[in-house]
């Protein structure tokens, strides 16, 4: 493809991908941003006493505008199996058919890593990071959340969670394209977990505790992202032989 068909495909694939993002968004504001909000204070409200489990808004329009967030945020997380398609039809046409013929491996395992950091944050990130800074302080200190900034940062942390999680994806699809191999992987740990520092640095929330919870799975997906391309390498050769 030339240069401005891939424009022309790019800007077809953006559009539709906008068009399905607003009628997911419309559906999810009117049908599931209740019960979505009434999930996310679940973690907070755990930690605190009955009547503390409020949260405020501060502005005429604060608590509208929320849900608004949170029906846009909906829409990403439950049509994700259909923007990670989207992707990767930009993505094959630069591809042998053997690669492109990866479509239902990719969308799956892309989809499943981005909800497992999302269930990952909300399970056990919430409840550890919740309790020790809503009890952090003095005894006198009493917590006064807003609408915005509270669901605000759960859908931000989902959402980064998420992201983060499709590492070892990113890793094991650069191997089966061949661009990177096992050995470099190895080569490259110290500076890959130099990274992998700074990421849950920047995603978690400012606590060590919190930095650990990310940062330990993503070493450990780092390194079974390792494992798998050694084993494509070894298939791959095994391949050429017989070839």
């Amino acid at each position: 493809m030339a240069f401005y068909d891939h424009v022309d495909e790019l800007r077809t694939r953006l559009t539709r991908a906008v068009t399905v993002f607003f009628c997911g968004f419309l559906l999810a504001f009117f049908t599931f941003v209740e019960p979505i909000l009434t999930f996310l204070r679940a973690p907070l409200f755990a930690v605190l006493p009955p009547e503390r489990q409020h949260l405020y808004f501060t502005s005429l329009f604060e608590n509208f505008l929320t849900h608004l967030k949170v029906g846009a945020y909906a829409a990403l997380f439950f049509l994700a199996p259909y923007f990670f398609y989207e992707l990767w039809g930009f993505i094959a046409p630069g591809l042998h058919k053997r690669e492109q013929k990866m479509v239902v491996p990719f969308i799956t395992a892309a989809t499943v890593f981005f909800l497992l950091g999302a269930a990952f944050a909300y399970f056990i990130l919430f409840p550890v990071g919740f309790h020790y800074f809503v009890t952090y302080g003095a005894p006198s200190d009493i917590p006064m959340l807003t609408i915005d900034s509270y669901y605000g940062t759960c859908l931000k942390l989902l959402l980064l969670f998420g992201l983060a999680f499709e590492l070892p994806v990113l890793i094991i699809l650069l191997g089966f394209l061949g661009l990177v191999d096992a050995p470099t992987l190895r080569k490259h740990r110290r500076m890959s977990i130099i990274g992998i520092t700074v990421i849950a640095a920047l995603f978690a929330p400012p606590d060590a505790v919190s930095m650990l919870i990310l940062g330990i799975p993503l070493v450990l997906m780092y390194e079974g992202a390792i494992w798998v391309v050694h084993w494509l390498g070894m298939r791959r050769k095994e391949a050429a032989l017989k070839a």
